[in-house]
C-alpha cells in the first residue's frame, strides 16, 4: 500500500539502493559494483510494499549492480538505465572511510576537494544537470533508484545550488525523498524518510 504523502502536482522520488557491506562499514562505494547484503535485499522489498501501487510516469535507474538490484527486488524490474545516475567516482577514495582517508591527508575534504583520481562534486554536478533537466520536462510522478553522493548532487541542483552544497543533504540506505516545485519553484517535499523499513 502507497504510504506516500498524497501529492497533488507532479514529484520525484528519490530512492537510495539498499544496503551494502561497504555502506555498512561507512565506506566510500562508488564504481565499484557491489551486491546488497541480506539486510539491504529486504530494505529493497520494504521500498516495493511503499511505492508499488503509485502510477509511475517513469522509473529511472543508475546502471549500477546494488541500485538495478533494488529496483528489481522492490518490483521494478525494467527500469530504465541511466548512466548519469551513477555514484560519485570516488578514485583514491574507493573503500576507505572518512577517517582512513583524513589520515593520510589531514586537511582533505569531500566537498571541497573530490577526490584524488576521482571525480570533483562539480564534475559529478554536470553530469547529474542531464538528469536534472530531463526530469524537469516530467509531468507526472517519477521514481528514481541511485546513490548517496548522486542524490545529494542532484538535489542541490535541482534546487539551483552548487553541487558542493549537497553536503546539507545527510543521506541513508534504502532512505527516500521527494522533490517537486512549488508555485515555480524547486522545493523538498520529504527527506532521507525511512519510515517504511521494517528493521
Amino acid at each position: 500500500m502507497n504510504d506516500l504523502p498524497s501529492y497533488n502536482r507532479p514529484f520525484i522520488c528519490l530512492v537510495r539502493h539498499g544496503e551494502t557491506e561497504l555502506s555498512a562499514a561507512r565506506c566510500y562505494n562508488g564504481l565499484v559494483d557491489t551486491d546488497l547484503t541480506e539486510n539491504g535485499e529486504n530494505q529493497a522489498r520494504d521500498i516495493g510494499a511503499h511505492l508499488r501501487d503509485i502510477d509511475w510516469e517513469a522509473i529511472l535507474c543508475s546502471p549500477l549492480r546494488r541500485a538495478r538490484r533494488t529496483a528489481k527486488l522492490a518490483g521494478f524490474s525494467t527500469p530504465e538505465i541511466v548512466e548519469a545516475l551513477r555514484e560519485f567516482d570516488y578514485g583514491e577514495c574507493e573503500g576507505k572511510t572518512t577517517e582512513q582517508i583524513l589520515s593520510e591527508r589531514p586537511d582533505w575534504d569531500f566537498w571541497s576537494h573530490g577526490c584524488p583520481n576521482g571525480e570533483t562534486p562539480e564534475q559529478a554536478g554536470m553530469r547529474l544537470d542531464r538528469v536534472v533537466e530531463r526530469l524537469r520536462s516530467y509531468k507526472g510522478a517519477v521514481l528514481v533508484f541511485s546513490h548517496s553522493h548522486a542524490i545529494r548532487i542532484l538535489t542541490a541542483r535541482w534546487l539551483g545550488l552548487p553541487a558542493e552544497r549537497g553536503a546539507m543533504f545527510e543521506y541513508e540506505p534504502a532512505h527516500l525523498s521527494v522533490v517537486g516545485t512549488h508555485r515555480g519553484r524547486p522545493v523538498i517535499m520529504l527527506w532521507n524518510d525511512g519510515s517504511h523499513l521494517s528493521r
